[in-house]
């Protein structure tokens, strides 16, 4: 029943009893009542209730022995995740093994999300007073230019746009709104991002270090600006214009999108851990407490892939408004734009804790006329 479990929270699959191990030999089992009432027994133990029924097959070789196989079907995005006497499994290839606690609640937060997202919980501290108005009203006016928000959300109180948004709960403000929004984040000590430029390819020694809190855009703008004092800024004198263009080593687009995604995708209930950007001679590495969704993977999340956003609401205004696409792009986007700087596409990997993407620092290029190492926007 381990196995059964197993199956049915991954890809399904049949547990077939009557045959040897080893040499494969199908020989089937003397099957009596007592046999069919321990099997019933088992499959009870399955929570939630699985109407599954055993078929038993006759073995011509060994008259009176049956074959027993049993059906399981997969689990879908979006269902509870199914454990065997209150403990889940899960398959890794041929294993049966006990599912991650990460796993298990995000799968549970899928199924559930009012009930156990952080996002739509009521904020804590936090009044509709201390909501940034320029903000939402900026959010709104981008997603009415962008098609994605109706124009007579221009001239709505912001407490019906929020509501549409799901981040007003009984008139409170969501951790959603208070993470997008919120100008007090006093109660949060998780709003925050610490950036570092390190001396070398690793963390014994730093040339810069910093610590900014504040909601979503505040993060942003920090992150961006930090972006920008440290990482060398080129530019060239296009031959249409004669105008200089210059541009980042790092596509700003690429560096953007990354940090947003960071900002949106992160596990913000883990209220010790900060999300973070750290500058190498080498790198960049830009990281947020967090994990992958169970059908995304470093390898192939650079392919097309659906969207499993972990903060299912605050992604849908950011799309609406914009900052965000939809359709699990964001990759695609990044890797876009370092293709068209002629920059080598970032990597992504899981830690057990944090997601990093990380960018590889170009070399030295005669053809580029770089403005200093560290440029103060």
């Amino acid at each position: 029943m381990h196995a059964a479990c197993a199956f049915l929270n991954t890809e399904g699959g049949w547990l077939i009893f009557g045959v040897t191990p080893k040499s494969l030999k199908i020989i089937g089992q003397e099957v009596t009542d007592k046999t069919k009432q321990e099997i019933a027994q088992a499959i009870a133990g399955l929570a939630p209730g699985v109407d599954m029924r055993p078929d038993y097959v006759d073995v011509p070789e060994y008259p009176g022995h049956q074959v027993i196989a049993m059906h399981f079907d997969g689990w879908v995005w979006g269902e509870r995740p199914h454990t065997f006497h209150g403990c889940p499994y899960y398959k890794v290839e041929s294993t049966t093994q006990i599912m991650p606690h990460d796993m298990y609640d995000e799968r549970i937060r899928a199924f559930e999300p009012k009930t156990y997202s952080w996002e739509m919980r009521p904020a804590c501290g936090v009044t509709f007073d201390d909501l940034n108005e320029k903000h939402i009203r900026g959010c709104i006016r981008m997603g009415v230019e962008g098609g994605r928000i109706p124009a007579s959300a221009l001239s709505a109180p912001i407490s019906d746009t929020l509501s549409k948004w799901k981040l007003l709960k009984n008139g409170i403000p969501t951790n959603g709104a208070a993470m997008l929004f919120s100008n007090n984040v006093d109660e949060y000590d998780n709003f925050k991002i610490k950036m570092a430029r390190f001396l070398g390819t690793d963390k014994n020694e730093f040339i810069d270090e910093m610590r900014v809190e504040g909601n979503f855009f505040d993060l942003l703008d920090a992150g961006l600006a930090f972006c920008f004092k440290h990482l060398n800024l080129s530019g060239k004198i296009t031959n249409r214009s004669l105008q200089r263009e210059e541009r980042l080593e790092i596509p700003y687009k690429a560096l953007r999108e990354a940090i947003i995604n960071s900002l949106c995708h992160r596990q913000w209930e883990k209220h010790n851990l900060m999300n973070s950007i750290a500058i190498y001679d080498d790198r960049v590495e830009i990281g947020n407490p967090g994990i992958f969704p169970s059908q995304i993977t470093p390898e192939n999340i650079k392919g097309p892939h659906d969207s499993y956003p972990y903060n299912v609401k605050m992604a849908e205004v950011l799309y609406r408004s914009m900052w965000l696409e939809n359709w699990g792009s964001g990759a695609r986007r990044i890797m876009e734009a370092c293709e068209e700087q002629g920059v080598e596409e970032p990597t992504w990997r899981w830690d057990g804790g944090f997601v990093y993407v990380t960018f590889k620092r170009p070399g030295k290029n005669p053809n580029l006329s770089f403005a200093s190492t560290d440029f103060q926007r």
